[in-house]
């Protein structure tokens, strides 16, 4: 795919925000696109990212390993003085996990893990955690789970880990345990290991950022390596992406996005936390799988590229065509019922990320088969094997729990963003 690596580096080379007389599009028809229904997803944008709406937003659109767009919107200030340009940086919070569960499959295909291997084989106390039958958290009462703790629950959040609200006195326990004060993933995986299950491993789909932070620190005992350097070594440097990891260095600072959320007056403020209030700072102390990762649209593209092409990329093999088409399956079938999400009754979830089972259902454009996920702060990306078409929408806004009720919030658009992809497709 050396035509996607030469529009890649084209398009992230651009010093302006992307407007319609100055960047356009390096490939359209050629590529099964209409140029002038691409013009409806770039007044949407332009609209999204006005005085009244996101800061900013970047949108990058790949077929059959082109670049069809690559454009920046709007600003990348709060004060909404500095454009937004293709090159940006953003915390892609969730869209992490995909990245975490490709490491995991790297290990698989060199035997040092299997999907069906006890979490206990790694990390020693997994092999004898509990699951809450009563008490409270207090006085607890625990009972043995009715099967073991295995990799393939962590990468398919079917765990039984206590991370819904409902799960009560587990739930408490587990506020308990301050998981995010741990200093390393080790420190992580041993609080939790000590938090009873709230159900039996296999029994629900519920997601979350435990399941993928305890997979982290397996990728570490695994591997034999941190974390942080796996990811380097065997994603990052292969694949050239060079603005991607868990901090940004001081010399392209410059370039991430502000993160809001909505105040209390209707307005927008910069969203709290590290990473927020000094941006370019890691999100936690330990190195997150499930959500620490920094990026820009062209290099979370050419990951998305290596998956699409069945797990290699301008010379660089990352997995192989199974390992790439198992992520893509399903996983829920068989493990619960119905094997859906929590989400969606249209969409399961395969590893690393969501796959549609029912477009209609869904009640948006798009392809049996799609697969892909979102960040906390507004990101997100598609990848559509049937029309061999990869998505990506970064913005950087917290969306507030309760915009619902009263109390304003920016509009969600991805549905609005993927409808108008796939209405611009005309062959």
């Amino acid at each position: 795919m050396f035509v996607l690596a030469q529009a890649l580096a084209a398009a992230v080379s651009s010093t302006a925000a992307a407007t319609p007389s100055s960047q356009a599009p390096p490939a359209t028809e050629t590529q099964g696109f209409s140029a002038q229904r691409l013009e409806r997803l770039d007044d949407f944008l332009r609209h999204a990212t006005d005085a009244d709406g996101y800061l900013g937003a970047v949108a990058l659109i790949a077929r059959h390993g082109h670049i069809v767009e690559s454009r920046a919107f709007g600003q990348r200030d709060l004060a909404r003085a500095s454009p937004m340009h293709t090159d940006s940086i953003f915390r892609i919070y969730s869209m992490t996990k995909t990245v975490t569960t490709v490491a995991a499959m790297i290990l698989i295909e060199e035997g040092k893990l299997t999907l069906d291997d006890p979490v206990g084989d790694y990390l020693p106390a997994f092999a004898s955690i509990p699951v809450l039958d009563g008490g409270s958290a207090d006085a607890p009462r625990l009972r043995a789970p009715a099967r073991k703790l295995t990799i393939h629950h962590l990468l398919t959040h079917t765990a039984g880990f206590a991370t819904a609200s409902n799960d009560g006195e587990a739930h408490a326990l587990l506020d308990r345990a301050d998981l995010h004060g741990s200093a390393d993933l080790a420190e992580f995986a041993e609080r939790i290991s000590k938090v009873p299950l709230a159900v039996d491993p296999g029994t629900r789909f519920k997601y979350d950022g435990v399941q993928i932070e305890v997979m982290s620190r397996v990728i570490e005992v695994a591997s034999g390596m941190p974390f942080e350097t796996f990811l380097q070594r065997r994603i990052f440097d292969p694949l050239r992406m060079v603005d991607t990891g868990f901090s940004v260095p001081a010399e392209k600072r410059s370039r991430i996005a502000d993160i809001t959320t909505m105040g209390n007056d209707g307005k927008l403020v910069i969203a709290e936390g590290p990473s927020a209030q000094h941006p370019g700072e890691r999100l936690n102390r330990y190195a997150s799988g499930a959500g620490g990762l920094y990026s820009t649209a062209g290099d979370y593209t050419r990951f998305c590229q290596m998956l699409l092409n069945g797990g290699e990329l301008d010379g660089a093999s990352i997995l192989g065509r199974k390992s790439v088409e198992s992520m893509m399956q399903n996983h829920l079938s068989g493990i619960i019922d119905p094997p859906v999400t929590e989400f969606s009754d249209a969409e399961g979830f395969g590893l690393g990320g969501s796959v549609l089972l029912d477009v209609a259902r869904r009640g948006r454009l798009g392809s049996v088969g799609q697969f892909g996920w979102t960040g906390a702060a507004s990101t997100y990306y598609t990848i559509d094997p049937k029309e061999d078409l990869i998505a990506i929408l970064l913005m950087q806004h917290l969306p507030r729990d309760n915009g619902a009720q009263n109390r304003p919030d920016l509009p969600r658009i991805s549905s609005r963003f993927y409808d108008l992809v796939y209405q611009a497709l005309i062959r």
